[in-house]
């Protein structure tokens, strides 16, 4: 057995907020990096240069890497051999109050977006929470936590079919992505999620854009002449034909749309194709 302490847990969700406030993910900034050396487009490229720029200065100032600093979400697993001697709230209160230290941290706060009532008085929380959280047992003795901030420009872009089988899954994502703007700030990974149900869909979705970008390896793995599974095939004609829409940086045209593509799928029932972008 394995004993988490309260205030563990709640001080890593506080710390986690505040790290990913600043800091890009170094293979996300390596990946942007690559798309300036290859950009065409000189107002593409000013706009990727801006990006990295603004990274820089966060990292170093430790201040927020956008004026949005999104709605918290959580993916925890908890396996089922870890114990809580101490605990007096639940995970969901836990993490919550790890949001409200992050969000309220002094030396660096962050602006709190989150409205409660949202169908009628929208009457801002103040400090960010609820967090959604996605929480899941899992066999073991160990606590995964992924913490991420999604900005509601993102978010506003999020899209759902529900196809019929014999739909073209590729044909309705490539119509979606033109339809998106510029309001998600691309270049970034679009993460799709397929099969289940409606809400089985959209989660994987989400869950698919927290892993790092990777696609270098897998167009590595496919130039050995590997077999491919399906979601790796979609993965790379995806990232190929999404680029080739010329979105662009920022909207304004160029070679990189999307630096990855991320694809997550679930057994569905044999009369639907759902698909979430």
């Amino acid at each position: 057995m394995t004993a988490i302490k309260q205030e563990d847990l709640i001080q890593s969700v506080a710390d986690a907020f505040q790290y990913i406030s600043y800091y890009h993910p170094l293979d996300y900034i390596k990946a942007l990096g690559e798309a300036y050396e290859r950009e065409e487009s000189p107002a593409a490229k000013d706009a990727i240069a801006q990006i990295l720029t603004n990274s820089r200065m966060s990292a170093e100032g430790h201040r927020p890497i956008c004026q949005d600093t999104g709605i918290g979400m959580v993916f925890i697993k908890v396996g089922m051999q870890v114990t809580w001697p101490d605990a007096t709230m639940s995970v969901q209160q836990m993490i919550d109050e790890g949001v409200r230290r992050a969000y309220g941290n002094p030396d660096n706060p962050l602006r709190a977006s989150v409205l409660a009532d949202p169908a009628g008085a929208r009457k801002n929380t103040k400090d960010n929470t609820p967090a959604v959280v996605h929480f899941e047992l899992v066999p073991g003795h160990h606590v995964e936590v992924i913490c991420a901030a999604k900005g509601g420009g993102s978010e506003a872009k999020s899209k759902f079919a529900m196809l019929n089988p014999s739909d073209d899954l590729v044909d309705w994502v490539l119509k979606k992505i033109p339809e998106m703007g510029a309001g998600w700030c691309p270049p970034g990974i679009i993460g799709i999620g397929i099969g289940g149900t409606p809400e089985k869909a959209m989660l994987l979705a989400k869950e698919s854009i927290m892993a790092p970008v990777d696609i270098h390896e897998l167009k590595a793995k496919a130039a050995t002449g590997a077999k491919l599974t399906r979601p790796e095939e979609l993965r790379l004609e995806l990232m190929e034909k999404i680029n080739a829409l010329g979105v662009g940086a920022q909207g304004l045209g160029g070679l990189t749309t999307v630096l990855d593509v991320k694809v997550l799928d679930y057994p569905c029932h044999a009369a639907n194709l759902p698909v979430a972008l």
